[in-house]
């Protein structure tokens, strides 16, 4: 039985990495082959989003990591998300050329390949690193002592905070820049305030109205 456990765990591991590695991959060949779109980018985001929440809710209920963190990742993408929602009503997108982030600091945080191929080591060897360690909760061996499980759970802890830290410092532009959406000029009309618009703009005036008044006739 532990070793079909061994297994499955070794097995979601080795998925967790062909994941996130071709998470990158696709980003890559979209790009080289000039075949990126705003759906895409939104797509890819979507997926980065399922991922995460997935894998920090597991861990949480499975006792590794507290439970803000998977609320905070949760949070954090729901906000992000929405401010790159009203972006893209404006015309504009999350990543890539007319994307929303028009300061270099904020691109170079969010949109720059390095951090973004930092960011998604981090959490491929943060969720690796708490999948190898479910199995060794139930491993009995001279070596794994106490203190050597209280080493091994406070390097997953550093790799939480590590990722946790991460995220937020990555969210920081998008919420900052991203504020200026919230303005009513960026609101989109609906068709009620539309047609208010309509009826309080003025309007052309008919030749009837405009027509001159008739001349008064002099008498001799």
């Amino acid at each position: 039985m532990f070793g079909h456990a061994l297994i499955a765990d070794a097995a979601a591991v080795a998925l967790t990495i062909a994941a996130i590695a071709l998470d990158g991959v696709d980003g890559y060949l979209a790009r080289k082959k000039n075949l990126a779109t705003p759906l895409g980018a939104q797509l890819d985001i979507l997926g980065d989003r399922v991922v995460e929440n997935l894998f920090f809710t597991f861990f949480a209920v499975a006792g590794l990591v507290s439970l803000w963190v998977p609320v905070l990742f949760f949070v954090r993408g729901t906000l992000t998300d929405f401010l790159r929602g009203l972006a893209s009503r404006a015309g504009r997108t999350g990543f890539g050329r007319g994307g929303m982030l028009d300061t270099r600091w904020g691109r170079a945080l969010v949109a720059s390949r390095g951090s973004r191929a930092a960011y998604a080591v981090l959490k491929c060897g943060c969720f690796c690193y708490l999948g190898f360690l479910l199995p060794l909760a139930h491993v009995s061996a001279p070596w794994l002592d106490g203190g050597v499980r209280e080493a091994l759970g406070a390097a997953g802890n550093w790799l939480v905070w590590a990722t946790v830290i991460f995220c937020v410092v990555r969210a920081v532009p998008v919420l900052w820049e991203g504020r200026l959406y919230l303005l009513p000029e960026f609101a989109p009309q609906s068709g009620e305030r539309k047609l208010l618009a309509a009826q309080a703009a003025p309007r052309p005036r008919s030749r009837k109205s405009m027509r001159l008044p008739s001349t008064v006739q002099v008498t001799r």
